[in-house]
């Protein structure tokens, strides 16, 4: 998940939960419910692969809290998938949907394997498997999944397909992130990348500055990456720097372009994994350089779009002073450590779990529009998502303001406040 093995991030989550909750005075019990996570499954999945060998998997979901509505959360695939990465992630999710404010608690789930080296019948072998030891723990009512990292909606389509056979009867409202057509959403793949941008023109609004006259660096080159960048130049703005994953070499690379990059010429020369052709970028003036440089280009907008763990405090003092906003598209990328230069050099910071919460307020849509049985069409899911963002983004920087506060420690004060008040509602502390 991250180039250093001693970084842990559900210890970092927690240390974020805990000067929020001391900010808010919270009591011990809240904290002690708040802190952990309210179930976890570990279990085995027994694959037969293709040549015949069985093969065992390592699966977690982590359902944090679901005081506000049922956990809702991505599954990973990753090689180097860890059940504190799920704890801190599901953490994250149950901050995010209170901060959008939809009827949703945080979850998380994952499989510890590589996708690259499996085939299409052997990655569906592990979505059946995985729904089969949770059946009874999740569905529309208790824990609804999602694609995450190198999971689609095929793979999510093979999960409810496997639901609805245990269940014995249709469940669409079980799993979002599903194909057009088989209960999805329109709108869904430009949900996240969209609402980053939709909390960047916000920002930009705020600060009086031309989105015309403004450059950005994207590190990232997936889904969101290219959907923020695609809003963002529609709102006028240029990006000179993208940094993508080379698959074959296990690195990064960064391309920049100080006229402004193509996105379309980009895709064009993109693998199924995101990584952009060297070559292919060079013979048409990019220059390649190594992936830790989209940090440093002299920009006034950094959109941080891969994993976790990106801006650290070994880093961080190379963010040029040009650079006025930072718009966190991935989870969880910066550090509190590099946080604290960040908010001492007065850097506006859009936090993740507010500008990337558009995914997750798409994936609720999906949700209703399953349960209700009648979808909308692309315009009124985006409008609609357009509304919710800018609506959460207005009731964070405005505490932030009132309060003065640094704008992540604004965002946690509201999600942690909601969801501290549902526990207390119920009356569970």
């Amino acid at each position: 998940m991250t180039a250093n093995a001693s970084f842990n991030p559900f210890e970092m989550a927690r240390s974020q939960f805990d000067k929020i909750a001391d900010m808010l005075d919270l009591d011990q019990a809240t904290r002690d419910i708040l802190r952990t996570p309210q179930r976890e499954y570990h279990f085995t999945i027994p694959v037969r692969m293709d040549d015949g060998q069985v093969r065992v998997f390592k699966g977690f979901r982590v359902q944090h809290n679901d005081a506000r509505g049922p956990a809702k959360g991505g599954i990973r695939f990753h090689p180097q998938e860890t059940v504190d990465t799920v704890r801190a992630l599901s953490m994250w999710m149950t901050w995010k949907c209170a901060v959008a404010d939809i009827p949703l608690g945080g979850g998380k789930g994952g499989v510890i394997c590589d996708p690259h080296n499996l085939s299409a019948r052997e990655q569906e072998a592990i979505c059946r498997g995985w729904v089969r030891q949770l059946a009874r723990n999740i569905g529309p009512v208790a824990d609804v999944p999602a694609p995450d990292v190198m999971t689609n909606p095929q793979h999510m389509l093979w999960m409810l397909d496997e639901y609805e056979t245990i269940a014995g009867g249709h469940y669409p409202g079980m799993i979002t992130g599903k194909p057009v057509g088989m209960g999805g959403s329109l709108g869904r793949t430009e949900a996240t990348g969209y609402g980053v941008v939709f909390c960047l023109r916000e920002a930009l609004k705020e600060l009086g500055i031309d989105p015309t006259a403004t450059t950005a660096s994207v590190q990232g080159f997936g889904n969101v990456a290219q959907f923020a960048i695609d809003l963002y130049q529609q709102l006028g703005g240029k990006v000179v720097c993208v940094s993508s994953w080379d698959q074959g070499e296990q690195t990064t690379y960064a391309f920049a372009r100080e006229e402004g990059i193509d996105l379309e010429q980009l895709r064009g020369m993109t693998d199924r994994f995101g990584g952009i052709d060297k070559a292919q970028a060079a013979a048409a003036g990019y220059q390649v350089l190594p992936g830790d440089q989209w940090i440093e280009r002299e920009v006034d907008i950094l959109i941080p779009a891969a994993l976790e763990h990106q801006i650290t405090a070994d880093n961080v003092q190379r963010i040029s002073d040009r650079v006025k906003i930072i718009a966190e598209g991935a989870n969880g990328p910066t550090t509190p450590e590099a946080d604290k230069v960040i908010a001492e050099r007065g850097i506006f910071l859009i936090p993740d779990f507010l500008a990337n919460a558009g995914g997750v307020t798409c994936s609720y849509f999906e949700q209703v529009q399953c349960n209700m049985n009648y979808f909308w069409d692309k315009e009124d899911v985006l409008s609609r998502l357009d509304q919710k963002m800018t609506a959460a983004y207005h009731s964070i920087s405005e505490l932030a303001a009132k309060r003065k506060l640094y704008m992540r420690d604004a965002a946690y004060v509201v999600a942690i406040d909601r969801v501290a008040g549902a526990c207390r509602d119920r009356g569970w502390v």
